[in-house]
């Protein structure tokens, strides 16, 4: 079956935003101009349109035409345990890595984490923070608390390239799964610091408690995305009762 035009001016369009030809802020050519190009009818072109609306892709503005408001959204698997690595290879995204902190710290320094991990107040745990950025503006704030006893050895080398490379190929550890949470929350001083001036000043918050597969804690990740940014996907099936 041959696939609907509005389909290909749709799927060409969005790959120029996403690749970057088109970035954020340009105003796209009108449809008069569309319908030249692509040798279609203004309906069509409105169909294509229409769905990079619904993507989140482009904003129509009455008047003025159609104007790119994506910037590079992470669409991170909320449901799945992925690392960071794995995200970009799987979606195509250019984001560069910075170690900002790796330190050893004891559990009882923060509580929070000691009482998820379930750790003494002695336990030694790596403190590991990491900022994300796509031109060169940073888009995640990733900090992680890891068992050293169960992790040993970390570099900043790789913390940088991928945490759960190390501890699965080098460690031989499996990691089977992990329990998450999701809050909207205020700026704090590491937000600003690492952020800048953003309006709303505000994170969606994932925080996250990672087994292995003999069910042992192991890590306990906060990962701060800028909530204007912030996009996760979910499937939902309903079962009736």
């Amino acid at each position: 079956m041959t696939q609907k035009k509005f389909v290909t001016i749709y799927e060409t369009l969005r790959a120029d935003i996403i690749e970057s030809p088109i970035s954020y802020g340009t105003q796209l050519p009108s449809e008069y101009e569309m319908v030249e190009t692509y040798d279609a009818s203004r309906e069509t072109v409105r169909k294509a349109l229409n769905l990079l609306v619904r993507d989140g892709m482009i904003q129509k503005i009455r008047g003025k035409g159609s104007f790119v408001i994506y910037q590079g959204l992470t669409e991170f698997p909320f449901t799945d345990l992925t690392s960071f690595r794995e995200v970009q290879q799987g979606l195509g995204l250019q984001h560069e890595t910075e170690v900002k902190v790796l330190e050893r710290i004891s559990a009882g320094d923060v509580p929070r984490v000691k009482e998820a991990l379930n750790v003494t107040q002695s336990t030694v745990l790596w403190h590991v923070i990491r900022t994300r950025k796509i031109n060169d503006k940073v888009k995640i704030i990733d900090e992680d608390y890891l068992i050293e006893a169960i992790v040993p050895g970390l570099t900043l080398d790789i913390v940088k390239t991928s945490l759960y490379a190390y501890v699965e190929d080098v460690l031989g550890l499996d990691i089977s799964y992990s329990n998450k949470s999701i809050t909207f929350e205020a700026f704090g001083d590491l937000e600003y610091e690492m952020f800048g001036d953003v309006a709303p000043p505000y994170t969606a918050t994932v925080r996250g408690i990672v087994h292995l597969k003999d069910t042992t804690q192991f890590q306990y990740n906060i990962s701060r995305h800028l909530a204007t940014e912030f996009k996760f996907k979910d499937f939902s099936r309903r079962h009736k009762i």
